[in-house]
């Protein structure tokens, strides 16, 4: 699919996980941003942008979507599928924080045209890049040659780890413990941020921060930074020109509990102070 999608154009929701911008942009693909609302892509705006600029692909993250932790209804899912159907759209659908969630894949209703992205640096542990691709039957030899050509490939050590670990039930426990670990995270965010607009989701490791007048993502970004806490703004997500909401990405799984409870804190005393 790689070589089908350089120097193509491909429609993703209004923002990507990072580093999906600046990633496509390196391969020369263009994002084009598709309406969105509460529960993700719009299917019509689908067939607009196909219409205005021919489309190779279509990247979605259905659950758990990085970095707003939105969660695409499985209504949605199928009317997206069904647009794609339509239009003959090749998906890709990222499911590298599925683990955190029991959704169906999207890839149910149209498996003849979703490649399925996941991995296992998420559930087990970031140096564990282990990543498996699971595609359209007619597509596997020209997707496995360009996974070959491109040097994509785990080294030896994580692959056998990443075996025994499927194999032995490791990676189903850790997945367990990863899912309670979330949820406390979330529960500490709705504490110590309560009373902002947050749009996050019980099951997810960060959240979306929607900063009151008259703060900007960036000025924000350097404040938090001042205070040795390191938040990513919003336009680090963005796909397309339009300009994105004054918000910041919180990411919630890489310091313990307790000194997330001290960060999101300081940052709260910070947003209320103005300064």
């Amino acid at each position: 699919l790689s070589s089908r999608l350089t120097g193509a154009a491909v429609a993703a929701s209004t923002s990507a996980r990072s580093p999906g911008p600046s990633g496509a942009a390196r391969l020369g693909i263009t994002l084009v941003p598709l309406d969105t609302d509460e529960e993700g892509p719009r299917p019509q705006s689908l067939a607009a942008a196909h219409r205005t600029a021919p489309l190779a692909a279509l990247y979605l993250q259905p659950t758990l979507h990085n970095p707003t932790s939105l969660t695409t209804s499985p209504e949605r899912r199928r009317r997206l599928a069904h647009a794609a159907l339509d239009l003959t759209i090749p998906i890709v659908e990222d499911r590298i924080w599925s683990f955190l969630a029991d959704d169906d894949p999207l890839a149910a209703h149209a498996p003849g045209l979703t490649h399925v992205v996941d991995g296992l640096s998420k559930r087990v542990a970031p140096g564990l890049t282990v990543g498996f691709v699971v595609v359209p039957e007619q597509r596997a030899e020209a997707v496995a040659a360009a996974v070959r050509s491109g040097g994509w490939s785990a080294g030896r050590f994580a692959v056998a780890a990443a075996t025994r670990w499927i194999g032995d039930g490791t990676v189903e426990r850790l997945v367990e413990g990863k899912r309670a670990d979330a949820a406390r995270r979330q529960r500490v965010v709705a504490q110590e941020l309560r009373g902002f607009t947050v749009r996050s989701d019980p099951r997810a490791y960060y959240a979306w921060w929607e900063l009151p007048a008259p703060w900007r993502a960036d000025t924000f970004t350097a404040a938090a930074a001042a205070r040795g806490i390191a938040v990513t703004p919003g336009p680090a997500f963005a796909v397309g020109p339009n300009r994105t909401p004054d918000a910041v990405r919180l990411g919630l799984g890489s310091v313990s509990e307790e000194v997330l409870r001290g960060a999101l804190r300081v940052l709260a005393g910070v947003v209320r102070g103005g300064a």
